[in-house]
């Protein structure tokens, strides 16, 4: 008697393998859109974010450019072009005493 119960539940079973195979394909097809979906949006985010490293680059680049700092050190903090006349050129001798003065902690006030 088992086996004819078994033989009259097979056509059940059969249709509940179906039913749940369906919905399985379903549901793996929703988790693929949602996360295609989150990838979107991280695709949207990793651009804004690119966008605004690049933006923020562009903008340090305009600020340290040499002839703005240059201008602005005259300007706000009163300072002046260098002078041919002001800069002193070490050569030879006389740089290496200064080097090997400034490693032993003697500055040049001391001399």
């Amino acid at each position: 008697m088992s086996s004819e119960n078994f033989k009259q539940l097979k056509p059940f079973f059969s249709i509940l393998l179906v039913i749940f195979t369906l919905f399985s394909i379903v549901f793996l097809q929703m988790e693929e859109r949602r996360m295609g979906y989150s990838v979107l949006k991280l695709t949207r985010e990793h651009k804004k974010v690119w966008e605004e490293k690049r933006t923020k680059e562009i903008a340090l680049a305009k600020i340290t450019r040499p002839q703005l700092l240059d201008s602005m050190a005259q300007q706000k903090f009163t300072l002046k072009k260098v002078q041919a006349n002001q800069i002193i050129h070490l050569s030879g001798q006389l740089a290496s005493d200064m080097n090997s003065v400034s490693e032993k902690g003697i500055t040049k006030k001391d001399l």
